[in-house]
């Protein structure tokens, strides 16, 4: 296929993404139109999954449309939904020169859509667990100068200071670590999944008075690498629960008190509203 055909495939699926995820920012559209998703793929033929269904294609048009592509079916790792993630990524906004934490990078795609977006003078750490993606993502991403891909896991390591921390795999809590790097007003958005394979997405915000917490849909992620939290409660948060948090909050700062929706070893869940 021509340079221009595939062109013309990508505008037309960043307009239609746009639309489903009701996308606010529009160089979030222009990034999707600008990223060749075929580049950080297996080569073809593809496995787009969409609702269940799966389509073993070599048509690039399948590929340039809200679905899923496999990228190891054994291990059960995609390259993610588009119109989940632009949503994602309009939620949290990166503006030029901020940095970025990209925990679960997989292959780079995304990874390469946060660059666009924090250009000029921002970067993207990028930092994947899979040894064998890390480096398919590092060769992906050779066109991105603000791109650096750490092949460890993210879980557990102090990390630079950030305005961003975008996680791709479901966490049962959130590392305190992503807490502690992010600057006033950073944003952490995370798939909270204390119950085995689905949960709240949350978006977290460092405000002055702590760590505001809204719920934003229900998500099912694959599950972090290399995590070792645990709950440390009597029963799983329930349904209602989870629609209640309000705050997070760092347990070596402050003890869980009766608003504690959930407790783990580091941080716990809070339906305290937090100001500014």
């Amino acid at each position: 296929m021509s340079q221009e055909g595939s062109d013309s495939y990508r505008r037309a699926y960043a307009g239609q993404i746009a639309r489903l995820a009701n996308v606010r920012d529009e160089r979030i559209e222009r990034a999707f139109a600008t990223v060749p998703r075929e580049a950080f793929l297996p080569p073809p033929p593809w496995t787009a999954i969409s609702m269940g269904t799966a389509l073993v294609t070599r048509e690039l048009a399948d590929i340039y449309d809200n679905v899923l592509v496999a990228i190891d079916p054994e291990r059960g790792i995609n390259n993610g939904e588009p119109a989940l993630h632009a949503a994602w990524i309009d939620e949290v906004g990166p503006q030029p020169g901020e940095t970025v934490i990209h925990v679960g990078a997989g292959t780079g795609y995304y990874t390469a859509i946060l660059a666009l977006l924090v250009q000029p003078n921002g970067r993207v750490e990028a930092f994947e667990y899979e040894a064998d993606l890390a480096a398919q993502a590092a060769g992906n991403l050779t066109a991105c100068p603000n791109v650096t891909v750490h092949a460890v896991s993210a879980f557990g390591r102090v990390l630079p200071n950030a305005d961003i921390v975008y996680v791709n795999a479901g966490v049962i809590a959130p590392d305190v670590q992503w807490l502690r790097a992010l600057n006033p007003k950073g944003r952490l958005i995370f798939p909270w999944q204390p119950h085995k394979g689905w949960g709240p997405a949350l978006l977290v915000t460092r405000r002055a008075g702590g760590l505001s917490t809204q719920s934003l849909m229900t998500v099912g992620f694959i599950s972090c690498s290399g995590t070792t939290e645990r709950i440390s409660v009597a029963r799983l948060p329930t349904e209602a629960d989870l629609a209640a948090v309000r705050s997070i909050w760092i347990r070596s700062d402050r003890s869980p008190d009766s608003r504690a929706v959930a407790v783990y070893d580091d941080v716990w869940f809070s339906s305290e509203e937090i100001g500014d």
